[in-house]
């Protein structure tokens, strides 16, 4: 097969909608698909066509990649492209579905006579639309020449935790991953509002840690959105945040592990979520730790 594929991407959100643009950019025919319409339409400036329906979608597809809010909703939408899909086509699930999630899609594909990559990716708009993601895949290794191309246009490297993509090890390592970044945002958004709080300057909190194994990357990128309030666009939004950290708690419960600062996470992202920061960069649960009506809105 050709390196130059037809790829039906469903799901034009922040993730999506970057990948389906690399994917163009790389050469590749893009057939695109958003609920919201209005979302994959600026994808047609770049070469891809935006169909109406999954359905449209996915006729002709070489690959189909799905990036949409969950698993269930991954579901729906390949159960509306199911007339057109062919027997035998590459499917790659890059949503964020939890290990369950996983299961009942790599059913589906089964049932479809897909060929199913559970393949998550590690990173926000920023890498998305460089394509620098860390692809996380699992599936059969006498297909992966088909999907390469595609892993390529989207990311900076693949690493692959498997041959049975239906197993759902490469959602376990994203499932992992994600639950350090949670906790990472978390911390953040606590630290600068305790800070707040006892009249401290950010900057020497910053200042004392610097170079030292506490400093980190992340924590400045994360404080910076806050203090400079710039959490529009989000990187990753507080909604989805939220998302993934309820399927991260989860899957501890069901492995029988407690993992309280996952779901105290998934509380604050609830609460930012409810003082009206959802569509706001997943740093925004910042705003958590005031009462809503206090009128706090920056972390100066």
């Amino acid at each position: 097969m050709t390196d130059k594929l037809t790829v039906s991407v469903l799901g034009t959100g922040i993730m999506g909608a970057a990948m389906a643009r690399n994917l163009a950019r790389a050469g590749h025919t893009v057939r695109a698909w958003n609920r919201s319409r209005d979302k994959a339409e600026p994808l047609a400036a770049d070469g891809a066509y935006v169909a109406g329906t999954p359905a449209e979608a996915v006729e002709g597809a070489d690959v189909v990649l799905t990036m949409l809010y969950d698993g269930p909703a991954a579901l729906d939408v390949m159960r509306q492209a199911s007339p057109a899909l062919r027997a035998g086509t590459p499917w790659i699930q890059s949503t964020t579905a939890g290990i369950d999630g996983v299961g009942e899609l790599a059913e589906f594909a089964r049932e479809k006579g897909l060929v199913f990559y559970d393949a998550p990716v590690l990173g926000t708009r920023q890498p998305a639309e460089a394509g620098q993601l860390l692809v996380l895949a699992a599936g059969p290794s006498d297909g992966r020449d088909t999907v390469a191309p595609v892993f390529d246009a989207v990311g900076a490297r693949t690493v692959w935790t498997g041959e049975d993509g239906a197993a759902g090890s490469a959602t376990r390592l994203k499932l992992v991953a994600n639950s350090w970044v949670i906790a990472a945002t978390s911390a953040t958004g606590e630290t600068l509002a305790l800070a707040k709080a006892l009249g401290v300057d950010p900057q020497s909190f910053f200042d004392a840690i610097a170079g030292g194994p506490l400093d980190m990357g992340y924590l400045h990128a994360k404080s910076a959105l806050i203090l400079e309030d710039r959490l529009s666009p989000a990187a990753f939004a507080v909604s989805t945040a939220g998302k993934d950290a309820r399927l991260i708690v989860e899957a501890g419960e069901q492995h029988g592990v407690r993992l309280d600062v996952a779901a105290a996470s998934a509380e604050r992202f609830a609460r930012a979520a409810a003082q009206g920061h959802g569509d706001e960069d997943m740093a925004a649960a910042y705003f958590a730790s005031f009462d809503e009506g206090t009128g706090d809105s920056t972390a100066r």
